[in-house]
Protein backbone atom coordinates (compact mmCIF):
# COMPACT_ATOMS: atom_id res chain seq x y z
CA UNK A 1 0.00 0.00 0.00
CA UNK A 2 1.55 3.28 -0.66
CA UNK A 3 1.25 6.27 2.32
CA UNK A 4 -2.35 7.64 3.20
CA UNK A 5 -1.09 11.22 1.88
CA UNK A 6 -0.78 9.61 -1.55
CA UNK A 7 -2.77 11.86 -3.71
CA UNK A 8 -6.82 11.09 -4.23
CA UNK A 9 -8.23 8.80 -6.88
CA UNK A 10 -11.44 10.74 -8.72
CA UNK A 11 -14.55 10.14 -6.93
CA UNK A 12 -16.55 7.21 -7.76
CA UNK A 13 -19.03 8.61 -10.78
CA UNK A 14 -19.65 5.36 -12.03
CA UNK A 15 -23.05 4.60 -10.50
CA UNK A 16 -25.24 7.70 -10.90
CA UNK A 17 -28.07 8.62 -7.99
CA UNK A 18 -25.86 5.45 -5.52
CA UNK A 19 -22.94 4.98 -4.31
CA UNK A 20 -21.38 1.28 -3.57
CA UNK A 21 -22.22 1.10 -0.03
CA UNK A 22 -25.74 1.05 -0.96
CA UNK A 23 -25.36 -1.07 -4.04
CA UNK A 24 -24.96 -4.86 -3.72
CA UNK A 25 -21.79 -6.59 -4.28
CA UNK A 26 -23.75 -8.41 -7.07
CA UNK A 27 -24.63 -5.53 -8.91
CA UNK A 28 -21.44 -3.71 -8.71
CA UNK A 29 -20.29 -6.67 -10.43
CA UNK A 30 -22.33 -6.90 -12.91
CA UNK A 31 -22.09 -2.73 -13.75
CA UNK A 32 -18.39 -2.84 -13.86
CA UNK A 33 -18.65 -6.22 -16.40
CA UNK A 34 -20.79 -4.13 -18.63
CA UNK A 35 -18.89 -1.32 -18.04
CA UNK A 36 -14.93 -1.87 -18.22
CA UNK A 37 -12.61 -2.78 -20.85
CA UNK A 38 -11.21 -6.34 -21.82
CA UNK A 39 -8.19 -5.94 -20.03
CA UNK A 40 -9.44 -4.17 -16.85
CA UNK A 41 -12.45 -6.72 -16.76
CA UNK A 42 -9.96 -9.80 -16.96
CA UNK A 43 -8.03 -8.37 -14.17
CA UNK A 44 -10.54 -7.60 -11.93
CA UNK A 45 -11.76 -11.60 -12.52
CA UNK A 46 -8.39 -12.44 -11.43
CA UNK A 47 -8.45 -10.17 -8.91
CA UNK A 48 -11.65 -11.24 -7.43
CA UNK A 49 -10.39 -15.04 -7.60
CA UNK A 50 -6.96 -14.42 -5.68
CA UNK A 51 -9.39 -12.76 -3.16
CA UNK A 52 -12.05 -15.62 -2.72
CA UNK A 53 -8.65 -17.57 -2.94
CA UNK A 54 -6.40 -16.60 -0.23
CA UNK A 55 -9.19 -14.22 2.07
CA UNK A 56 -8.22 -12.70 5.59
CA UNK A 57 -4.80 -11.47 6.14
CA UNK A 58 -1.60 -13.51 5.22
CA UNK A 59 2.13 -12.21 6.29
CA UNK A 60 3.27 -8.85 5.80
CA UNK A 61 0.46 -8.64 2.82
CA UNK A 62 -2.05 -10.31 1.18
CA UNK A 63 -2.28 -10.49 -2.00
CA UNK A 64 -5.36 -8.76 -2.55
CA UNK A 65 -3.95 -6.32 -0.55
CA UNK A 66 -2.24 -5.64 -3.70
CA UNK A 67 -5.12 -5.60 -5.79
CA UNK A 68 -6.87 -2.75 -3.51
CA UNK A 69 -3.64 -0.16 -3.92
CA UNK A 70 -3.85 -1.15 -8.31
CA UNK A 71 -7.30 -0.63 -8.55
CA UNK A 72 -7.52 2.64 -9.57
CA UNK A 73 -4.66 2.37 -12.33
CA UNK A 74 -5.98 -1.12 -13.36
CA UNK A 75 -9.70 0.04 -13.33
CA UNK A 76 -9.89 3.55 -13.72
CA UNK A 77 -10.57 6.12 -11.23
CA UNK A 78 -14.06 6.68 -11.82
CA UNK A 79 -14.33 2.70 -11.32
CA UNK A 80 -11.81 2.34 -8.41
CA UNK A 81 -14.56 2.31 -5.62
CA UNK A 82 -16.61 -0.02 -6.75
CA UNK A 83 -13.53 -2.24 -7.94
CA UNK A 84 -12.21 -2.25 -4.18
CA UNK A 85 -15.43 -2.98 -2.47
CA UNK A 86 -15.86 -5.87 -4.82
CA UNK A 87 -12.25 -6.84 -3.63
CA UNK A 88 -12.59 -6.69 -0.12
CA UNK A 89 -15.86 -8.53 -0.08
CA UNK A 90 -14.37 -11.53 -2.08
CA UNK A 91 -11.76 -11.28 0.74
CA UNK A 92 -14.37 -11.44 3.44
CA UNK A 93 -12.57 -8.94 4.80
CA UNK A 94 -13.44 -8.73 8.78
CA UNK A 95 -12.98 -5.65 11.17
CA UNK A 96 -8.83 -6.80 11.58
CA UNK A 97 -8.15 -6.81 7.21
CA UNK A 98 -10.48 -3.24 7.18
CA UNK A 99 -8.59 -2.02 9.64
CA UNK A 100 -4.85 -2.59 8.05
CA UNK A 101 -6.35 -1.62 4.70
CA UNK A 102 -7.33 1.66 6.19
CA UNK A 103 -4.47 2.84 8.07
CA UNK A 104 -2.49 1.43 5.51
CA UNK A 105 -3.75 3.15 2.40
CA UNK A 106 -4.36 6.09 0.39
CA UNK A 107 -7.21 8.51 0.98
CA UNK A 108 -8.74 6.53 -2.00
CA UNK A 109 -8.74 3.57 -0.18
CA UNK A 110 -9.68 4.37 3.11
CA UNK A 111 -13.26 5.67 1.18
CA UNK A 112 -13.49 2.71 -0.20
CA UNK A 113 -13.30 0.43 2.89
CA UNK A 114 -15.59 2.91 4.59
CA UNK A 115 -18.26 2.13 1.47
CA UNK A 116 -17.28 -1.51 2.31
CA UNK A 117 -18.06 -1.48 5.75
CA UNK A 118 -22.20 -2.17 5.39
CA UNK A 119 -21.28 -5.10 3.02
CA UNK A 120 -18.97 -6.80 5.62
CA UNK A 121 -19.15 -5.58 9.38
CA UNK A 122 -22.55 -6.34 11.32
CA UNK A 123 -21.76 -5.13 14.05
CA UNK A 124 -20.35 -2.03 15.42
CA UNK A 125 -16.99 -3.56 15.68
CA UNK A 126 -15.37 -1.06 12.83
CA UNK A 127 -16.90 2.32 14.63
CA UNK A 128 -13.39 2.95 14.93
CA UNK A 129 -12.84 3.53 11.53
CA UNK A 130 -15.88 5.74 10.71
CA UNK A 131 -14.96 7.52 14.12
CA UNK A 132 -11.60 8.11 12.74
CA UNK A 133 -13.19 9.00 9.26
CA UNK A 134 -15.46 11.75 10.69
CA UNK A 135 -12.81 13.66 12.12
CA UNK A 136 -11.38 14.62 8.80
CA UNK A 137 -12.14 17.81 7.07
CA UNK A 138 -12.04 15.98 3.84
CA UNK A 139 -15.32 16.07 2.18
CA UNK A 140 -14.73 12.88 0.18
CA UNK A 141 -13.57 10.74 3.18
CA UNK A 142 -16.84 12.50 4.70
CA UNK A 143 -19.28 11.49 2.61
CA UNK A 144 -18.18 7.77 3.13
CA UNK A 145 -18.07 8.17 6.95
CA UNK A 146 -22.06 9.45 7.18
CA UNK A 147 -22.99 6.18 4.92
CA UNK A 148 -25.19 3.48 6.22
CA UNK A 149 -22.91 2.13 8.33
CA UNK A 150 -22.44 5.37 10.69
CA UNK A 151 -26.65 5.35 10.25
CA UNK A 152 -26.80 1.96 11.66
CA UNK A 153 -24.53 2.23 14.40
CA UNK A 154 -22.68 5.67 15.46
CA UNK A 155 -23.61 6.34 18.91
CA UNK A 156 -26.51 9.45 19.21
CA UNK A 157 -24.12 12.03 20.56
CA UNK A 158 -21.27 10.95 17.41
CA UNK A 159 -24.19 11.01 14.90
CA UNK A 160 -25.43 14.73 15.63
CA UNK A 161 -21.79 16.07 15.87
CA UNK A 162 -21.17 14.09 11.85
CA UNK A 163 -24.29 15.78 10.65
CA UNK A 164 -22.80 19.16 12.34
CA UNK A 165 -19.77 18.46 10.93
CA UNK A 166 -21.05 17.94 7.47
CA UNK A 167 -22.74 21.30 7.60
CA UNK A 168 -19.04 22.87 8.68
CA UNK A 169 -17.76 21.75 5.70
CA UNK A 170 -20.41 21.64 2.87
CA UNK A 171 -20.95 18.06 2.29
CA UNK A 172 -24.48 17.81 1.72
CA UNK A 173 -26.71 16.57 4.04
CA UNK A 174 -28.23 14.36 1.24
CA UNK A 175 -25.32 11.98 1.74
CA UNK A 176 -26.32 11.32 5.46
CA UNK A 177 -27.87 7.60 5.58
CA UNK A 178 -30.95 7.41 6.83
CA UNK A 179 -31.30 11.56 7.66
CA UNK A 180 -34.71 11.57 8.07
CA UNK A 181 -34.93 8.42 10.37
CA UNK A 182 -32.20 9.78 12.49
CA UNK A 183 -33.39 12.90 13.15
CA UNK A 184 -36.70 12.80 13.39
CA UNK A 185 -37.77 14.26 16.75
CA UNK A 186 -34.25 14.69 18.45
CA UNK A 187 -34.58 17.40 20.24
CA UNK A 188 -31.26 17.48 20.96
CA UNK A 189 -29.96 17.88 17.50
CA UNK A 190 -32.30 21.20 17.06
CA UNK A 191 -30.74 22.44 19.72
CA UNK A 192 -27.53 22.19 18.03
CA UNK A 193 -28.58 23.14 14.63
CA UNK A 194 -30.36 26.47 16.27
CA UNK A 195 -26.92 27.04 18.39
CA UNK A 196 -24.84 26.79 15.28
CA UNK A 197 -27.47 28.84 13.19
CA UNK A 198 -26.96 31.73 16.02
CA UNK A 199 -23.28 31.62 16.27
CA UNK A 200 -23.48 32.31 11.90
CA UNK A 201 -25.77 34.75 12.34
CA UNK A 202 -24.01 36.60 15.12
CA UNK A 203 -20.97 36.60 13.06
CA UNK A 204 -22.58 37.72 10.11
CA UNK A 205 -22.00 34.68 7.86
CA UNK A 206 -24.86 33.04 6.12
CA UNK A 207 -26.80 30.03 7.68
CA UNK A 208 -26.34 26.92 5.19
CA UNK A 209 -29.91 25.61 3.73
CA UNK A 210 -29.42 22.00 4.84
CA UNK A 211 -29.61 23.80 8.17
CA UNK A 212 -33.06 24.62 7.44
CA UNK A 213 -33.60 21.40 6.09
CA UNK A 214 -32.64 19.24 9.19
CA UNK A 215 -34.01 21.30 11.78
CA UNK A 216 -37.43 20.48 9.64
CA UNK A 217 -36.64 16.41 10.19
CA UNK A 218 -36.44 17.18 14.30
CA UNK A 219 -39.70 17.97 14.68
CA UNK A 220 -41.90 15.68 16.97
CA UNK A 221 -45.00 16.59 15.43
CA UNK A 222 -43.78 15.61 11.89
CA UNK A 223 -45.13 11.85 10.49
CA UNK A 224 -42.57 9.46 11.32
CA UNK A 225 -40.36 8.73 7.90
CA UNK A 226 -41.09 5.00 6.89
CA UNK A 227 -37.82 3.31 7.07
CA UNK A 228 -36.95 0.82 4.33
CA UNK A 229 -34.14 -1.45 4.30
CA UNK A 230 -31.80 -0.28 1.13
CA UNK A 231 -30.86 -2.95 -1.33
CA UNK A 232 -27.14 -4.57 -0.68
CA UNK A 233 -27.37 -3.08 2.95
CA UNK A 234 -27.26 -5.75 5.94
CA UNK A 235 -30.25 -4.17 7.72
CA UNK A 236 -30.73 -1.41 10.54
CA UNK A 237 -30.99 -1.40 14.08
CA UNK A 238 -33.71 0.52 15.68
CA UNK A 239 -33.47 4.84 15.90
CA UNK A 240 -30.94 5.72 18.48
CA UNK A 241 -32.47 8.51 21.87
Amino acid sequence: MTHPNTTWDTPAADLPGTTPALTSPTDLHAHLTAHLGGAARAWLDQALDEAAAHPGIHGPISVWELRVAEAGRRCGPEHADAARVLILHAARAGTGALTRVYFQGTAAERRSVLHALPHLVDGPDALPLAEDALRTNDTRILTAAVGPYAARHLAPHHWRHAVLKCLFTGVAVDEVADLERRAHADSELARMLRDYAAERTAAGRPVPEDLHRVLTLTDPTATPPTHAVRHGVRGTDGKES
